[in-house]
């Protein structure tokens, strides 16, 4: 019999670990800096690396041939772009394919398995399907000027978690007043459903310390869910005021972890608000960068208010709520879709979203 430890542990997640849907990979930044990364993601051992034009592969960890790991931790590097694996020098373009070997022409059936990619706002994304459907969505490209935006910002959280916890945060306005101080949290229009697009928005107050003094903020948020482990989160606050962007990206590893990546970015303002004239005295684009850093702490404590709960948290499959629960029935219905083990309930659930 399981101990009530691991029945905990089984009952953390909704079903599959790993649903379909797009998955943050790597940063730009993390890539310019070593060339080839290795990590554990959706339960794969995979590699990434770029070539000289810029295309990114993600790919299977282990060599077709013999089966070396070709991560930089073995000794696999990248040479003109293409990845060499450590034990016999075969050599991959970013397509996966193997083009040269040191002795020999190259099999023609010696192939990586490449996973599909997006590139948004230098940010990697991997499509992930555990029965191999190639993509039946794309995530949003995002073509706002970006030299009127801060580099983005990034810190990852380790949690023992599933992304459907994670994203029902979008949803789940009751919370933002009871563990975050929130208040006068209304939705803003109706949460809605458009295939794989869930759309969340609402309007908030709170009192933080910004620069030193005590101020209230008032802000408007506006969600975009493209599947479980990409959330594109638009942000206005009117007091100072000034526009952020932030992507909350859940990454299944093995089946027990997960990262959530908090990324950001802020747009540069020509003015600011009569309480805050310090940040008058800055450059324009020095002040996106010190603005994009407060707002960032500001989302790092309240996510690290929300870890110990998702960390312990169990999936309920008929919750019991109540009135001011909002939208969760409805968020979950969405998720349900991205589970491919239940082909058929994750078909008739697109179906009738795609009809609200």
């Amino acid at each position: 019999m399981a101990s009530a430890e691991s029945r905990t542990q089984d009952d953390r997640r909704p079903t599959s670990p790993f649903p379909d849907g797009w998955y943050f990979v790597a940063s730009d930044g993390a890539l310019r800096k070593k060339t080839l990364i290795e990590r554990t993601w959706l339960g794969q051992q995979i590699v990434v690396w770029r070539d000289g034009a810029g295309s990114v592969c993600v790919a299977d960890a282990y060599c077709p041939h013999l089966g070396s790991h070709l991560g930089p931790e073995t000794g696999g590097k990248v040479r003109d772009g293409r990845l060499v694996c450590p034990f016999h020098g075969f050599e991959y373009d970013v397509t996966g394919q193997c083009v040269a070997t040191p002795n020999a022409p190259p099999p023609r059936n010696a192939k990586l398995k490449r996973f599909e990619t997006q590139v948004i706002n230098g940010m990697v994304f991997g499509w992930w399907s555990s029965v191999g459907q190639p993509p039946y969505f794309r995530l949003p490209l995002d073509r706002r000027d970006e030299d009127g935006w801060s580099a983005v910002g990034l810190r990852t959280f380790r949690l023992t978690s599933h992304p459907e916890h994670t994203a029902e945060n979008s949803v789940d306005l009751a919370h933002f007043t009871h563990i975050h101080g929130y208040s006068d949290v209304h939705q803003q229009g109706a949460v809605t459903v458009d295939g794989a697009h869930l759309r969340s928005a609402f309007n908030f107050k709170r009192e933080r310390s910004v620069m030193g003094r005590r101020r209230l903020l008032e802000a408007s948020v506006v969600t975009n869910l493209y599947g479980m482990g990409y959330s594109a989160v638009d942000i206005t606050e009117r007091s100072i005021p000034v526009s952020s962007r932030f992507w909350v990206l859940a990454t299944p590893l093995d089946g027990t972890y997960m990262d959530l990546v908090l990324a950001n970015q802020t747009q540069e303002t020509d003015r600011v608000g009569p309480g805050f004239m310090g940040l008058w005295l800055l450059p324009k684009r020095l002040r996106a960068k010190l603005l994009n850093y407060i707002l960032l702490e500001e989302q790092v404590k309240d996510v690290e208010q929300d870890v110990p709960i998702w960390n312990r948290r169990i999936f309920r499959p008929q919750p019991v709520l109540n009135s001011d629960d909002g939208k969760i029935m409805l968020y979950r219905r969405y998720c349900s879709q991205f589970y491919p083990e239940n082909e058929k309930t994750a078909g008739r659930t697109r179906r009738i979203l795609a009809s609200l």
